[in-house]
């Protein structure tokens, strides 16, 4: 009841955009863990191609963040957003007509450039329109997306009982649902003239010093997450013996994210430097592989052992649930307002290597592990990633090199305004 009363104080904008993230991640989870097995199984390619055509929904995502968020600065985040959720829908409906080489290539391109656009774009429009309450607005980003990433599975699973096609077909009408929504009700926001040209733009973002540092400091943010669907999966099933547990994992995070997400950033947000909670959450989401870790060299299918994977899990989650609002916060404090989205996408766009390089090394301390008998590397790795981060934020903020915390403090039970004067008068404050 909490989180929707403060969900209903926020402008109708800011709801629309949550229910959005929502629909989403729902959409894309519906589809995409279930995409290789299709791939292989359903279509008999070999796994090349099968990487070939994950590699490259996933580079023409990653790479292209920034070309999203510079979009959304030029040419208005309400645009982008739509534009996004639109290519979304046509890339998964490509999934569903066929299984022809191109036309797979064609689905794979489309729904990653769909996510570059709408990524940077949502975040900027969320973080324009909420004022001094972005990091409230992005603890509940983060509810509504958890959520959704949750339902998004399990109604896949239930639509591949019919099969693939229903459900791609099922992902792609969530996403025409979606572009429908928001190009009736997502309002369009006037775009003030660029200052300088979109190398320009990139030039400021990249030259920002202070920028690029907090950015390279929070990679073990989004390394360390990946490993809800790489390492800590495996561990899962190896201490119970049983693949069904992994989805207590996401079903013990989604439940803490709902309950907690809003309480913590509200808790925190009222006491203490942003800083200092970034660090705490990324030592936190290091410390969660502690658990896992002592009872890597036990035997396996134990089914006791999976509460210590279990424990690690919600670490990691409470950790993220820390750290990540007040990240999301301090982002736009780096730059002028104008580059806001520019900023989000280069953001993710290291982000997105920092996950990628991640599970690949986390990858290779899992096979180096299971040669040698050091069952406990990976989550040693792990451990030292998030504490290296958290150190790394430390630094940064002794030395002055991160904006200073809003002067405003989260507001814990704000009075609901008109929609249309609530999202006029944040966005002219800021």
């Amino acid at each position: 009841m909490r989180t929707l009363a403060a969900v209903r104080s926020f402008p109708l904008t800011v709801r629309l955009l949550l229910v959005n993230q929502l629909g989403v991640n729902t959409g894309f989870y519906l589809l995409i863990p279930y995409l290789a097995s299709h791939l292989t199984d359903d279509l008999g390619l070999s796994a090349a191609v099968v990487g070939t055509v994950l590699g490259l929904r996933n580079l023409s995502q990653q790479g292209l963040f920034l070309i999203g968020g510079s979009a959304a600065d030029r040419l208005g985040a309400r645009g982008v957003i739509i534009a996004g959720c639109a290519l979304r829908t046509v890339g998964f409906a490509l999934f569903a007509l066929g299984d022809a080489l191109p036309l797979l290539l064609a689905a794979a391109v489309l729904s990653g450039l769909a996510g570059a656009l709408f990524n940077p774009a949502v975040r900027t429009y969320v973080a324009q329109e909420a004022g001094e309450r972005k990091a409230e607005a992005f603890a509940l980003f983060n509810v509504f997306a958890t959520t959704g990433a949750l339902l998004g599975p399990l109604l896949g699973s239930l639509l591949l009982l019919v099969d693939f096609r229903a459900a791609a077909v099922t992902a792609a009408g969530v996403f025409a649902v979606l572009t429908l929504a928001q190009l009736l009700a997502l309002p369009a926001r006037e775009v003030p003239a660029p200052d300088t040209g979109l190398l320009g733009d990139w030039r400021e973002v990249a030259g920002n010093h202070r920028f690029l540092a907090f950015s390279l400091a929070m990679v073990g943010m989004y390394g360390l997450e990946s490993q809800l669907y790489l390492l800590l999966p495996h561990a899962a099933a190896r201490a119970s013996g049983w693949d069904g547990s992994i989805g207590l994992l996401f079903l013990c995070g989604t439940l803490a994210n709902i309950l907690f997400q809003l309480r913590i950033t509200r808790a925190l947000g009222a006491r203490g430097s942003r800083a200092r909670w970034i660090a705490t959450g990324l030592a936190v989401m290091g410390l969660g592989f502690v658990p896992p870790m002592l009872v890597a060299g036990a035997a396996t299918s134990h089914p006791p052992y999976l509460l210590a994977v279990l424990a690690g899990a919600l670490l990691l989650q409470l950790g993220l649930m820390i750290a990540q609002p007040f990240v999301m916060e301090l982002i736009p404090a780096f730059g002028r307002d104008g580059l806001t989205g520019t900023s989000y996408g280069l953001f993710y766009a290291v982000s997105g290597v920092a996950a990628a390089a991640g599970s690949a090394a986390i990858g290779w301390a899992m096979d180096t592990g299971g040669h040698t008998g050091l069952t406990w590397l990976p989550y040693a790795c792990c451990l030292a990633l998030g504490l290296a981060s958290a150190a790394a934020v430390v630094r940064l903020h002794r030395r002055g090199a991160l904006p200073a915390d809003p002067a405003v403090p989260l507001d814990p039970a704000p009075d609901p305004a008109p929609p249309c004067a609530n999202a006029r008068s944040r966005s002219e404050a800021r």
